[in-house]
C-alpha cells in the first residue's frame, strides 16, 4: 500500500545560491496513515526545516528545496509531489489535509484578532462556512480540545489566556478540518511538566478518535517514547539513523544517538538526588538567604471607572531559608508563583508584605550585590551590541565599581571558570553558542561576588547535551565559591541532579518543602504526586495517556480575602507538607 507521505532524498537550502548552502541534505523517510514518526536531534539539526518543508512554507522563510521529493496519498486516492506543487494546490492542503503546530503559540496566534476569529479562518477557507456556522464549528473545535467554558473562550484574545491553553487552542486551529497529517514541531517545550503530559494526552486521544498521521519534533527522547511509533534522529542535516522506536531506543547504532542518549536525564524518583550536602545541626552559619511570609499581589480592576474589585494572589505567605552552599529548588507549573518569587526577592517586583534578608556578610566585602540572577533565554539577557568585556563589566558599573585591573582579573578568572576561552573578551554574543551564552550569563551573575544566585528555568532553553554540561559547571561553581542557589524549574529530572531541597508552589503558596530525596521517593501532597506522575520517562514506552480535566484554582480573590493559616505535617527531621482536606 502507498505510504500516506514519502519523503525521498530531500536537500533543502538558503540564500542566494540554495544549492551552496544546504541545511538539509539527503532526508529520506516513509509515513503510514495512523503512524507517529518523531524527528529528533539538538539545535541546528535541520529537524524543523525538513518539517516545514514538508507543506513547504520553507519557501517563506528564505528556504528552496532544491533536490528531492515529497509525495503526499490525497483523500481521493491521488499522489502530489509537494516539492513540486504550485502554490494555489499548497493552500488548498495546507490546514486541510496537513495541519502544522508551532512551538511558540504567543508568535503563532495574532494578538489583536479574538480566538474565534482565528480559529473561523480556517473554516472559511477549507469548508465554506460563514457566520453562525463558523461560530458554531469554532466553538465545537475547542470543546474538542477540552477547552472549559468555549463559547466564552471564542471571545477572548491571546494574551487572555495561559500557555498551555494557547497551545490546545493552536491545536484547535491545527485539527480544525480534520487533516490526514498532524506536524508538530516542538509544540510542548515551553511548557510545564503537567501542561505538557496534558497536551501529549490531548493529541494521543485525537489521533486514536481520527485516525490522523503525525510527524512529531523534539529534542527530548524521553517525550518521545511515550507517543512515538518510529523515530529518525539527525545531525547537522542528516538523518544519522532511523527505525522502530524500540529499536532506535534499546540497540541504537549510530554515535550520536547514543550521546543523545546518554544525555537524557534520566528520573529516578529521588534515588539520583545529590549527596553532596547536608544541613547542619545546629545551624554552624547564618542562612544566605531568608524569606519569611512574602506575599505578593496584583490588584483586578473593572468597571466603567476601572475600580479595584479585587486582587490576583500570585504568591502567599512563602517562608523558607538557604543556607549557604545549598541549592533549593522551587518547582510548579505555570502561573505556580515560583518566577514572581523570585523576582519578588530580587526587588523586580514589589512584594505586598513580608520579609526577607540575604546575609550579605557570607562572602568578602568590596564591589559585591548578595543576590544576583541568571535568566532563562541566554538570546534575550545579553546585549548584542556589547562585546563581553562590556557585558561582564555592566554589573560592576551598575554597582557604583570601576573598571579596574581587579575587574578584568575577575573577568579572566571567570572566563576560565565557566570554560570559555580569554579571547571571548573581544567577541559580541553572536559569535556564541547557546550553551556558551549562557555560560557567560552565569559569569556576569559572578562578578559582583554574590552569596545567593537566582537561576529562573536556566537551562530549560538548552539541548539535552548542552543542558548536561551547564548543570555540571554549576555544581563545580557552587563547590568552589560557596554559593548558595534559588533554582527555579519546571523540569523534575533536572532538579533532581541539582537540588539539595526542593519547595513545591502550588497557587502561590508552598504546599510541600524537604530534602530533595524524601519529596522525590516519597511526596505526601496530592499536587507534588501530580507533578512527578507526569514526569516524561524514556522507560515509559507507547504510553496510554489519561486527560486531566482538573482545572487550577483562580488565584483572583475578593478585596480583603485573607487565606487560612496552613496547617502542616511533619514527615521527616526536614519534610513538611500543607494539610489537605
Amino acid at each position: 500500500m502507498t505510504p500516506l507521505l514519502s519523503v525521498r532524498d530531500l536537500h533543502v537550502g538558503f540564500g542566494r545560491d540554495p544549492a551552496a548552502h544546504e541545511i538539509v541534505r539527503g532526508v529520506s523517510f516513509d509515513l503510514d496513515a495512523g503512524e507517529t514518526l518523531a524527528i529528533v536531534g539538538e539545535s541546528g539539526s535541520g529537524k524543523s526545516v525538513t518539517a516545514l518543508s514538508i507543506n513547504r512554507l520553507i519557501d517563506f522563510g528564505g528556504g528552496r528545496i532544491t533536490r528531492g521529493a515529497i509525495d503526499l496519498r490525497r483523500a481521493d486516492g491521488g499522489v502530489i509531489d509537494l516539492a513540486a506543487a504550485p502554490e494555489r494546490a499548497l493552500t488548498k492542503i495546507r490546514g486541510g489535509e496537513i495541519g502544522m503546530i508551532f512551538q511558540e503559540p504567543m508568535t503563532s496566534l495574532n494578538p489583536v484578532l479574538t480566538i474565534g476569529e482565528q480559529i473561523e479562518e480556517s473554516f472559511r477557507l477549507h469548508r465554506g462556512l460563514t457566520g453562525r456556522q463558523a461560530t458554531a464549528a469554532a466553538k465545537d473545535a475547542l470543546d474538542r480540545v477540552r477547552i472549559p467554558d468555549a463559547a466564552r473562550r471564542l471571545k477572548y484574545t491571546p494574551h487572555q489566556l495561559s500557555g498551555g491553553m494557547l497551545q490546545r487552542v493552536m491545536i484547535a486551529t491545527a485539527l480544525s478540518c480534520n487533516p490526514r497529517l498532524l506536524i508538530a514541531d516542538e509544540p510542548t517545550t515551553a511548557l510545564d511538566v503537567t501542561v505538557q503530559a496534558q497536551i501529549m494526552a490531548l493529541l494521543a486521544e485525537l489521533k486514536r478518535e481520527t485516525g490522523m498521521a503525525m510527524i512529531f519534533i523534539t529534542h527530548d527522547i524521553g517525550l518521545v517514547a511515550g507517543i512515538a511509533d518510529k523515530v529518525m534522529v539527525m545531525q547537522a542535516g542528516e538523518a544519522v539513523e532511523q527505525g522502530a522506536l524500540d529499536a532506535v531506543l534499546d540497540t541504537p547504532q549510530h554515535p550520536y544517538t547514543r550521546h543523545l542518549l546518554g544525555a537524557v536525564p534520566h528520573f529516578e524518583a529521588g534515588r539520583a538526588a545529590r549527596s553532596d550536602y547536608r544541613r547542619p545541626e545546629p545551624p554552624v552559619a547564618p542562612p544566605a538567604l531568608t524569606v519569611e511570609g512574602l506575599t505578593v499581589r496584583f490588584p483586578v480592576t473593572g468597571g466603567l471607572l476601572r475600580r479595584r474589585t479585587g486582587n490576583v494572589h500570585a504568591v502567599d505567605g512563602v517562608d523558607f531559608d538557604l543556607m549557604p552552599g545549598e541549592t533549593l529548588a522551587i518547582v510548579g507549573e505555570s502561573g505556580s508563583g515560583k518566577s514572581t518569587t523570585a523576582r519578588a526577592i530580587l526587588g523586580l517586583v514589589q512584594p505586598t508584605r513580608g520579609a526577607f534578608a540575604a546575609n550579605a556578610n557570607t562572602r568578602e566585602s568590596g564591589n559585591r550585590a548578595p543576590v544576583q540572577m541568571v535568566f532563562q533565554n541566554p538570546y534575550a539577557s545579553l546585549n548584542p551590541r556589547l562585546r563581553v568585556d562590556s557585558i561582564l563589566a555592566e554589573p560592576v558599573i551598575a554597582a557604583g565599581g570601576r573598571l579596574s585591573a581587579e575587574t578584568t582579573a575577575r573577568m579572566t578568572m571567570l572566563l576560565e571558570r565557566v570554560g570559555l576561552p580569554l579571547d571571548s573578551l573581544q567577541r559580541y554574543p553572536h559569535e556564541f553558542s547557546g550553551g556558551q551564552r549562557q555560560r557567560l550569563c552565569i559569569a556576569r551573575a559572578l562578578m559582583l561576588n554574590p552569596s545567593v544566585v537566582v537561576l529562573d528555568e536556566a537551562v530549560s532553553a538548552l539541548d539535552v547535551s548542552v543542558q548536561a554540561k551547564v548543570l555540571e559547571l554549576l555544581v563545580d561553581l557552587q563547590k568552589e565559591f560557596g554559593l548558595a542557589y534559588l533554582f527555579v524549574s519546571h523540569d523534575m529530572a533536572v532538579v533532581e541532579r541539582i537540588a539539595h531541597r526542593i519547595a513545591v508552589l502550588y497557587a502561590g503558596q508552598i504546599v510541600e518543602i524537604g530534602d530533595a530525596r524524601s519529596v522525590l521517593s516519597a511526596p505526601r501532597h496530592s499536587y507534588t504526586k501530580q507533578l512527578i506522575a507526569a514526569v516524561p520517562s524514556i522507560d515509559r514506552r507507547h504510553e496510554t495517556f489519561a486527560l486531566d480535566l482538573r482545572q487550577v484554582p483562580s488565584l483572583i480573590r475578593p478585596l480583603g480575602f485573607e487565606p487560612e493559616e496552613a496547617a502542616w505535617q511533619r514527615f521527616g527531621a526536614d519534610h513538611l507538607a500543607r494539610a489537605e482536606g
